[in-house]
């Protein structure tokens, strides 16, 4: 199984790593010692080298194997290129398919060294395989590691612009929904309450125009203009109650405490209200809530109770109720919901103050 992060080698560092294959192979052929053999195992561990791009495993192998027996050939001869070749091996695979490199690394670079009886030679030797083998493991580790977090970056803005939006519209239209319905149940009995109810809907269709306006234009740049849709704060919730109410929803809004809020946890608790509020209009069939907000110095305790049916699974399967652990829990706070055991259905939620723990 991958780790997700590709590494490529770049063509001309494949020229580099052949060149220096090359270099340091000299002494082999100007020592006099089988210089034909060594010319061929020269030639042929600069082909593999070149293709260890594309064929990283073989051709991994075959630098391995060659510098032994360049080493056999004239044993003062050390690894040197194979060091390199190993560590670029465990930077272009995971780490669990280079195990078998590293062992056939050990016992080619220490081997022949080991075979003559300079076993100081072999430990030099393997401590460098070990050193190689770690510092490319290590390389493609951290590219790994920015590459999740770069995807786990995208990942939460998405999570936020599709809480951001769910915010933005999913009151808005519930309202719309209601009041086009209430206008169609008297439209022929009571047209007079019937244009209202359209009037009613007009107006939150271009408030929900207005809001998601400003949220496109902050999800498009980052802009500390005026004209960029100001966040709700706690002042915002009497407005929200009295849009309820002429939804048919009588809310009752008390206020308990004072203090200093932060605008990130203000907005956070309006939005709890507006989405527990608007499940309660669309799913619980209620025909009043209670909000209870109350600030002390250490946090906002948001309480929406409701006199519906309480149906648990209307309020678990949306994003409406994930989107608001995810607020709550960006916070450091927690966040209940449930059915209440009288009837009805009930929203917690605790807002440090101070930032999270």
């Amino acid at each position: 199984m991958g780790d997700g992060y590709t590494a490529r080698l770049p063509r001309q560092w494949r020229a580099v790593f052949v060149l220096g294959s090359v270099a340091l192979s000299i002494p082999v052929v100007t020592s006099g010692s089988a210089p034909l053999p060594a010319v061929a195992l020269i030639a042929a561990q600069a082909v593999a080298v070149w293709f260890l791009g594309d064929r990283p495993a073989p051709a991994t192998a075959a630098v391995l194997l060659i510098s032994a027996g360049l080493q056999t050939i004239h044993p003062a001869y050390g690894p040197g290129i194979a060091f390199v070749v190993l560590c670029t091996y465990a930077w272009l695979r995971p780490a669990g398919e280079t195990l078998w490199v590293l062992g056939l690394a050990v016992v080619t670079a220490c081997g022949p060294a080991a075979l003559q009886g300079r076993w100081d030679l072999a430990a030099l030797w393997l401590g460098g395989v070990l050193l190689a083998w770690s510092w490319g493991a290590l390389a493609r580790a951290r590219g790994a590691r920015r590459v999740a977090e770069r995807r786990q970056a995208v990942l939460e803005e998405r999570a936020r612009i599709a809480r951001d939006l769910h915010d933005v519209l999913s009151h808005t239209v519930s309202v719309m929904v209601v009041q086009a319905a209430a206008a169609d149940d008297v439209w022929e009995s009571n047209p007079v309450q019937a244009r209202e109810a359209l009037r009613r809907t007009e107006e939150a269709g271009r408030q929900a125009l207005a809001e998601l306006r400003g949220f496109l234009r902050t999800v498009r740049e980052e802009t500390d203009d005026d004209d960029a849709a100001p966040q709700p704060t706690l002042d915002d919730v009497d407005r929200l109650a009295g849009t309820m109410g002429d939804s048919g929803l009588r809310v009752m809004l008390r206020r308990e405490g004072s203090g200093a809020v932060p605008l990130g946890v203000q907005a956070a608790a309006y939005r709890i209200v507006q989405e527990a509020l608007t499940n309660t209009l669309r799913h619980a069939r209620a025909s009043e809530a209670e909000v209870l907000l109350r600030i002390d110095e250490s946090e906002v305790y948001v309480r929406v109770r409701d006199n519906g049916v309480g149906l648990v699974d209307a309020r678990k399967g949306g994003h409406g109720l994930l989107g608001m652990r995810e607020r709550v829990g960006l916070l450091g706070g927690t966040l209940a919901a449930a059915p209440r055991e009288g009837g009805g259905f009930e929203v917690e939620a605790h807002l440090p103050v101070r930032g999270r723990p």
